[in-house]
């Protein structure tokens, strides 16, 4: 018997979403599934829900929620014999968008039962993993605003858009890759995935798949360049303005050499990290995925 286990974000998306144990039995007959369904109270619940679910021997833990609840999940996984299901519900679902899993939930729950399993990579942002991506910077502070909101829809990331265009940045971040320096910048975007979410990209060439992290930075710009910044990466056009850059590698390390700390997005999660540096790097086939084919 197969034991399967739903750990479920209820606020996530609408809230409206409905995992009972009676429909969820309706696809998984009690001959051959054992089906546990687990709610996530607060930030971070579903990461001892999951290391639970680990303790009593889960065959498969499904994260069902956003990117944010995912990286809770998946974040336990990794290297883990323990194979991850997604049910996206949350508001942008960027990860499940790259792995073709359904926003209908009885497809993704098909897709489940399918079980066709990838392994995908994994960043790692010192001591913290990333599935679909992470990044420091104007990123970091939408997100920041978007958390405080109650609201979670397209347009509350547009007016956190905005508010984030008037935050003083830090005037002594340095950014070291190799040769690669950069002082001030407007953001530093690193990405395993292919996605943000809503169709949007800012590294439309990444995957899950080749080993390598895909790196956005774009240098100190003004407000108005900001704005056209926006509006290009709405076309996937962001890499003609000339503050742009983009390159893929394995390793990245940033300093910051005024504060002790960096604010950052996980997954689009704001994180406050102690630390003066970031070690970013790429974990090669580090997690099992139930997905449709890749």
């Amino acid at each position: 018997m197969k034991r399967i286990h739903f750990i479920v974000n209820p606020i996530a998306g609408s809230g409206k979403h409905s995992f009972t144990l009676a429909y969820l039995q309706t696809f998984f007959n009690t001959e051959n599934y054992s089906v546990t369904i687990k709610h996530s109270a607060y930030k971070k619940h579903a990461i001892s829900l999951t290391k639970e679910s680990i303790a009593e021997k889960a065959d498969i833990i499904i994260a069902c929620g956003g990117d944010g609840t995912i990286n809770e999940v998946a974040s336990c996984l990794v290297n883990q014999p323990i194979i991850l299901g997604i049910i996206p519900i949350g508001s942008g679902n960027g990860l499940a968008s790259h792995l073709k899993i359904s926003q209908k939930i009885a497809d993704a729950i098909q897709t489940i039962k399918n079980q066709n399993i990838c392994k995908v990579d994994v960043g790692c942002m010192n001591e913290h993993y990333f599935f679909s991506n992470t990044g420091i910077g104007f990123d970091a502070q939408v997100v920041k605003y978007y958390e405080l909101s109650e609201s979670r829809k397209l347009l509350t990331y547009v007016k956190a858009t905005f508010k984030s265009l008037n935050t003083k940045k830090n005037n002594a971040m340095l950014i070291i890759n190799d040769k690669t320096e950069l002082a001030a910048p407007f953001m530093v975007f690193i990405s395993n995935s292919n996605e943000l979410g809503y169709n949007v990209s800012l590294t439309p060439k990444a995957s899950l798949k080749d080993g390598l992290l895909d790196i956005l930075i774009v240098s100190k710009i003004g407000k108005l360049k900001a704005l056209l910044f926006g509006f290009l990466v709405l076309f996937k056009k962001q890499h003609v303005l000339k503050e742009v850059k983009t390159y893929q590698d394995k390793n990245l390390i940033i300093r910051n050499s005024e504060n002790t700390s960096f604010q950052v997005q996980i997954d689009g999660e704001s994180h406050l990290i102690n630390t003066p540096t970031l070690s970013i790097s790429i974990l090669e086939n580090a997690l099992q995925v139930i997905c449709e084919l890749l």
